[in-house]
């Protein structure tokens, strides 16, 4: 993790932020489930003179303070939106990943003023493909990693996730502190379907993704999990002024494992 930076209460919540950066531009990042701000290290390495970077732990990650909410997902998407929305002077660049990419998107539709352009690294929005295929295999990892928890197995509930999503880094395979810390935040990935599964901010209702004007970045891996690509085609239909990129051999942690391409892609879409 990214400790000893400092903690600061944001929209009233205790939250751990990194700033740095020397460009005149500046961009907010918002990092996905079970990581936390230091997932965006190698790639904000890359971009440090052109732009000036924000990051933050969301609630119940990384150093920021832990949720207390339940499984009130709408709550838990509103507040992390809120903390995104005061760490932005003025106008920002939002780049978000996976969940954080739900909560860059709410950005740009609720407070367009603040939001310069958007970069969406594979935002999981499952429910824009309901009537799919892929989404009740989605719901069904979420039943067994439900299933898990009640039986008081959470790491094994923290493999069940993480496998499904990021075959390519198997659970196993990971640091025991890793796999402990992923088990601890377990329970709020279930709280957290409120929004991929259920669209508890309502992001897919009508006109909303209609209104949306700043441009848009859909970013996605080759190798991404099922479902993504569809979740893409969905929002590239219904956003105006939306750019497309595919990511060759990535899969869903791109920013981890492909570092250079999403600066580059982010780079070249920003015009920076």
């Amino acid at each position: 993790m990214s400790e000893g930076l400092p903690i600061e209460r944001i929209a009233g919540f205790p939250t751990h932020v990194s700033r740095l950066g020397a460009g005149v531009r500046r961009a907010l990042f918002i990092h996905c489930t079970q990581a936390h701000l230091g997932a965006w290290t190698a790639v904000q390495a890359l971009l440090l003179d052109k732009l000036s970077m924000t990051s933050f732990d969301r609630p119940g990650h990384g150093e920021s303070a832990d949720w207390y909410g339940g499984d009130d997902a709408a709550a838990l998407h509103t507040l992390t939106t809120s903390i995104a929305g005061a760490l932005i002077n003025k106008r920002a660049d939002v780049i978000g990943h996976s969940f954080g990419a739900t909560v860059a998107l709410r950005l740009a539709m609720e407070r367009p003023e603040q939001v310069r352009a958007v970069v969406l690294i594979e935002p999981v929005m499952f429910a824009a493909i309901r009537s799919g295929p892929h989404f009740e295999r989605v719901n069904a990892t979420m039943r067994n990693v439900k299933n898990a928890l009640d039986g008081g197995d959470a790491i094994e509930a923290a493999r069940i996730f993480n496998d499904a999503v990021t075959p390519e880094m198997p659970f196993d395979e990971l640091p025991e502190g890793r796999q402990v810390r992923m088990a601890t935040r377990a329970r709020l990935v279930l709280t957290e379907c409120g929004v991929t599964l259920d669209d508890a901010p309502g992001l897919l209702d009508a006109g909303r993704l209609e209104k949306v004007k700043q441009p848009v970045l859909l970013l996605e891996g080759s190798n991404a999990p099922p479902g993504i690509r569809e979740i893409n085609d969905v929002l590239s239909a219904r956003l105006p002024n939306v750019q497309r990129v595919v990511v060759v051999g990535a899969g869903h942690m791109s920013p981890l494992t492909h570092p250079e391409n999403i600066a580059g892609e982010i780079a070249t879409f920003l015009k920076l």
